[in-house]
């Protein structure tokens, strides 16, 4: 019986400790720094024209040229929301969609006739990023870039279940 009231007594003590510094973690990771942002990388004109035709679109809420810049067969895999594949269900995805949108590159590749971009958006240029994109590319006809897919997501951070 001591045996156990001395494991007993620890525990609470544990317990009391462990409020103690829950008390105080929120303080604590408040205080952390925000993470430098990557450096915004200039693009070859060809892929920025990827970015600036998508943040048009997308400030005119204009779903069909919006649309136009994805492969027929492409992906647009939003935060919260099940995959929409083909520009049809794409333009049906965006409409009534749109606003300020600022883009910035932070990496990027090609090779042959595929390729990728990486970013973050903001709602006017300058801003800190509100979140991050991965756009990957295939050449089209003609030698157009066009989005393969297009994943997005907030920098927010949304407990899980």
């Amino acid at each position: 019986m001591r045996g156990w009231r001395r494991t007993r007594a620890g525990s609470r003590s544990t317990r009391r400790a462990a409020a103690v510094i829950a008390a105080f973690l929120p303080a604590a990771v408040l205080a952390q720094p925000e993470p430098a942002a990557l450096p915004t990388l200039a693009l070859p004109p060809e892929l920025a024209r990827v970015l600036t035709d998508y943040e048009s679109a997308w400030q005119k809420k204009d779903a069909a040229a919006l649309a136009a810049l994805f492969a027929e067969d492409g992906f647009v895999l939003s935060s919260g929301a099940p995959p929409v594949r083909g520009r049809a269900a794409i333009e049906r995805h965006y409409a009534g969609a749109g606003g300020p949108l600022a883009l910035r590159a932070f990496a990027y590749e090609t090779r042959e006739d595929v390729g990728y971009i990486l970013g973050g958006f903001a709602r006017k240029a300058g801003e800190p990023d509100a979140g991050k994109f991965t756009l990957t590319l295939k050449r089209g006809a003609g030698g157009r870039w066009l989005i393969a897919s297009d994943m997005d997501n907030g920098n927010r951070h949304t407990p899980g279940p």
